[in-house]
């Protein structure tokens, strides 16, 4: 397992998988393991994934300050880790919350990016954040499902600060609540370090107007993809983050949530690929 020193002496690990050109892959959770993102659907026969685990996650070391896993205090790292890998310019996937720090990376170092991939992205880092009511909307389009009556409820008090977060309701976070998506969500618990996830979004964390103005300079190509039953972020505010880019395009996987090469890994590579070969 190759790993790298960070600035403050903090030893990171990475894996990698598959062969083929390089593509640097940042978690979300926030500070969920990268294991949580297996070979991304089969993404690894086509492209040498790189997959960070970030500080105190997964093989990545605990940091001795915890102020540390602050979202804009971990660009560093992934600065230092591209360097590591030597790659003048790198390919770079980041998925749900892992999407605010490759927004950020991407902000502070445009000139290090060659294409950009946000996949099912948390925008907080440009301000943007879905609300309860988008959220339940995308919830919504579940009643069908047989276990729609006990989940509703529960995910309705959880947005509205009346309850805790339940597994009842998981099944929301995933376009098909089949034996695959058990084992995904199954594993969140162990693969997640909650502590440091709670300092991921800390006061600080993000300056929107600063980073906007700084994605002027980012010429790269970025895709943001959206599953069409995802309630956060739903598709319109996938298209809305959008428009923060020079150079953006969106996608939307018809039947996916937030975890899309679970649900239809075929669709999912095969639309990945299109943009990262063109």
């Amino acid at each position: 397992m190759p790993a790298f020193t960070a600035a403050d002496g903090t030893r990171l690990a990475y894996h990698l998988r598959g062969a083929g050109a390089p593509l640097a892959v940042l978690p979300g959770g926030p500070m969920r393991a990268s294991a949580c993102l297996g070979d991304l659907g089969g993404l690894a026969e086509h492209r040498r994934l790189a997959l960070l685990d970030l500080r105190g996650t997964g093989d990545s070391a605990i940091p001795a300050d915890p102020a540390t896993y602050r979202c804009d205090r971990l660009v560093d790292d992934v600065e230092a880790w591209r360097d590591h890998m030597g790659l003048e310019r790198m390919d770079l996937l980041a998925h749900s919350a892992g999407a605010c720090l490759g927004i950020l990376y991407a902000a502070r170092h445009p000139d290090r990016v060659r294409r950009l991939l946000l996949i099912t992205p948390n925008p907080s880092a440009l301000g943007l954040r879905a609300t309860p009511e988008e959220r339940l909307a995308a919830a919504r389009l579940r009643a069908h499902e047989p276990w729609f009556a006990e989940a509703f409820p529960a995910f309705e008090a959880w947005l509205a600060g009346e309850g805790g977060f339940d597994e009842v309701f998981m099944p929301f976070f995933y376009g098909r609540w089949d034996d695959t998506a058990r084992r995904h969500d199954a594993a969140a618990d162990e693969q997640t370090n909650d502590e440091a996830g709670e300092r991921y979004f800390a006061e600080g964390a993000f300056t929107p107007e600063a980073t906007r103005a700084a994605l002027a300079a980012l010429t790269a190509p970025v895709l943001l993809y959206a599953g069409g039953l995802d309630g956060g972020p739903r598709p319109d505010l996938v298209r809305r983050a959008a428009e923060a880019f020079p150079d953006a395009e969106v996608a939307v996987q018809p039947g996916a949530g937030h975890y899309p090469w679970l649900d239809d890994p075929d669709h999912f590579v095969r639309r990945t690929l299109a943009f990262l070969d063109r």
